[in-house]
């Protein structure tokens, strides 16, 4: 008898179908984000990281052009199992002698990406980019005074609009758009209102341009903290799920934009109950949102437990987002995506129907047995199996190795 056939009848024992759970995680998507590769630079703007964002390290072999971005996002998919999409952000714009600033970008800017995606069998999500450009004045966007500075992104969430509906019809596949702004203060504003206002103003401007929402989820994330916006957010959780749920769009959590001592995870039930659809930037905080690579750590297993728990996979967007540039930055890729999907399968192996009713019925104890039992149950040897069955080596580490030494230590 093989490790998993011993796995899957002590599974069995726990009122568990291992071979449904490993059929039901091959057909979860999960949204990959480009900007791993890359340090979050782009291709449009020679402006430095702003907006509160920040990478640390300088680890040999950054992508510095598309061809160099796509070849490492290959190699990262080649290590990773189940179905993906790409999540780029506006920045990573292609011109080919045709520049256009943020607000003029079109559908043939990312033509590119559309040929990368289609020859892959996968769809791509997409960000507007409200950062790293000289147009970001006094550390504001859509929330500025200004009104050239406001109409200007505002016109590039409209222009982000018809190039994430292009990108839906060019692959079949819904495209996720999400709007995340940095707009805050360092230090303690006079006037909280009238930011909100503008933003509220400028996300309606945007929204009021048709789009077909069967084949574009348009998302609003928050955010409680960024470096030079310690006092101040103007897209706090509080206006960004109120502005959500009256205008229909679907709202998006990441779970580093929180409080240190909030977790997304007892969140999801109360977002599930109003909402059709929601979405997650899955990322690991350390003391404060540090983007770090998703490990197979309490949080994230927690995340994966309450989709799988309340049978939402169908309802929630899975994306991950993280950056950093200390480490191979491909194998920082493959390692927070096989985290996520470890976490998945985690939730997949849980009773969770059997710990339902005992927490139903009162029976405490029982669950908490249970739950201690579930810990100590091989998941190991399942997730070996998965990986199999998908074609994917378990080492990863190696392959990525000879990938440094042949291709990134030789890049300028």
């Amino acid at each position: 008898m093989s490790r998993y056939d011993e796995a899957k009848k002590l599974y069995a024992d726990l009122g568990v179908d291992t071979e449904k759970a490993l059929n039901t995680l091959k057909d979860v998507t999960i949204s990959v984000h480009c900007w791993q590769g890359d340090d979050v630079v782009g291709f449009d703007s020679k402006e430095s990281l702003s907006g509160g964002i920040q990478t640390t390290g300088n680890y040999p072999g950054k992508a510095s052009t598309p061809a160099e971005l796509m070849s490492d996002l290959d190699k990262a998919f080649s290590l990773v199992p189940g179905k993906k999409k790409l999540n780029l952000h506006a920045c990573y714009a292609i011109f080919d002698g045709d520049f256009a600033d943020r607000d003029a970008l079109q559908p043939k800017h990312f033509q590119k990406w559309v040929d990368y995606a289609k020859d892959r069998g996968m769809g791509i999500d997409f960000n507007p980019t409200y950062f790293s450009h000289p147009m970001v004045k006094d550390g504001l966007t859509l929330s500025s005074p200004d009104d050239e500075v406001r109409a200007f992104w505002v016109k590039h969430g409209i222009q982000c609009l018809k190039i994430s509906e292009y990108f839906a019809n060019e692959t079949g596949i819904p495209c996720v758009m999400n709007i995340w702004i940095p707009d805050g203060y360092k230090d303690i504003p006079a006037d909280r209102y009238s930011p909100r206002a503008r933003f509220k103003k400028s996300l309606d401007e945007i929204l009021s341009t048709p789009y077909d929402k069967s084949k574009v989820y348009v998302t609003l994330e928050s955010k409680v903290f960024g470096i030079g916006l310690e006092s101040y957010t103007v897209g706090s959780a509080e206006f960004t799920l109120s502005y959500s749920t009256k205008n229909g769009i679907t709202p998006l959590m990441d779970n580093g934009h929180y409080h240190p001592t909030e977790l997304v995870s007892d969140k999801i039930a109360s977002l599930l109950l109003f909402n059709e659809k929601i979405a997650l930037h899955v990322t690991r905080g350390v003391r404060w949102d540090s983007d770090h690579v998703v490990l197979y750590d309490d949080e994230t297993k927690e995340i994966a437990k309450e989709i799988v728990a309340h049978d939402a996979l169908d309802r929630v967007f899975i994306a991950t987002d993280y950056f950093d540039a200390s480490i191979n930055r491909i194998s920082a890729w493959v390692t927070g995506l096989r985290n996520v999907q470890k976490a998945l399968l985690n939730a997949l192996l849980t009773p969770h129907d059997k710990m339902k009713e005992l927490q139903k019925d009162g029976k405490f104890t029982d669950l908490m047995v249970m739950q201690e039992d579930i810990k100590t149950a091989p998941f190991g040897d399942i997730w070996a199996e998965y990986l199999a069955r998908e074609g994917i080596k378990a080492d990863y580490l190696a392959e990525i190795k000879e990938y440094e030494e042949k291709v990134l230590v030789k890049r300028v």
